[in-house]
């Protein structure tokens, strides 16, 4: 099972986030020096992806901006000398094979994974979504891609959530296989605690079989009347094989603003220039409060 192709949904209004988000798409907003979308997309090419397909809507053009070349940009940091910013900004261009599609309604996960159908093709695929960033030693979507090998299967990440905040996700219905993956047997979107199946949920990233877009196109709108992809998982898990990963490394939900902020911190530690500062600057802090 070889995975050359990457779906990025990143076609979400960003409710969450207003009224930053009323004109700066959520994917776009900056973790340090770089936007989220792109720590996403570092993190397919890092699992041995080399085309992405980004679904946007109309509102989303900033992203596509992002990904392509900036001649008068380049020519001015060119004679500027400053040839190291110049490198930063041509490798944000050339860092992947960036293909484009807009969902032109807002109908749910499922809807935007469905119009990847003619990018993917009859290949297995993996599907990251825009605004849920990760920090792992070894990238989260190469561990499902190895498990998805492994187990002949598709994938999908997880960990565990408490209790009380399970009807925010998916939750599971699994059985151990070995390790740190499970079969995976049944789930259900967003229930209330006392209809979950466990405290396993799955956190935005996928590795699925073309199947799934049959599946899509004939699944009815489901939760918030949208069209949802953990509907069309649960059929595709009963049809053919499929794991779960309790991946190891940290998720963070930046289209939240608690989630924004502490990726915010966390990345900002990790930078090489500014990450001793921030250290500093949060011991200076803590010690005022």
């Amino acid at each position: 099972m070889k995975i050359t192709k990457a779906v990025v949904t990143a076609g979400g209004l960003g409710t969450r986030m207003l009224p930053a988000t009323k004109t700066v798409p959520k994917e776009m907003l900056p973790l340090a020096d770089k936007p989220v979308i792109q720590y996403v997309i570092e993190e397919a090419v890092a699992s041995g992806i080399s085309d992405i397909l980004v679904v946007t809507n109309r509102a989303k053009s900033a992203v596509d901006d992002y990904f392509d070349y900036t001649p008068e940009l380049e020519e001015k940091l060119a004679s500027a000398g400053k040839i190291e910013e110049l490198e930063a900004v041509r490798r944000t261009a050339d860092i992947a094979n960036v293909f484009y599609v807009r969902q032109k309604e807002t109908l749910g996960l499922g809807h935007a994974v469905w119009r990847a159908r003619r990018f993917v093709g009859n290949e297995p695929f993996a599907v990251l979504l825009g605004d849920d960033v990760t920090m792992a030693d070894v990238p989260v979507t190469r561990q499902l891609i190895d498990a998805a090998e492994q187990y002949g299967a598709s994938a999908v990440g997880t960990q565990r959530v408490p209790a009380d905040a399970i009807s925010k996700y998916s939750s599971l219905k699994v059985e151990p296989l070995g390790g740190r993956v499970f079969r995976v047997e049944d789930m259900n979107e967003k229930p209330r605690p006392e209809e979950m199946f466990s405290e396993y949920a799955i956190l935005g990233r996928y590795v699925l079989s073309h199947e799934i877009f049959d599946i899509l196109e004939g699944t009815s709108p489901g939760y918030g009347g949208e069209i949802q992809l953990t509907d069309g998982l649960r059929t595709l898990c009963r049809r053919s094989p499929m794991v779960a990963v309790d991946f190891e490394g940290r998720r963070y939900d930046t289209g939240s603003l608690r989630g924004f902020l502490e990726a915010t911190v966390d990345f900002s530690l990790k930078h090489a220039d500014i990450g001793e500062w921030m250290r500093e600057f949060i011991k200076k802090r803590a010690g005022e409060l």
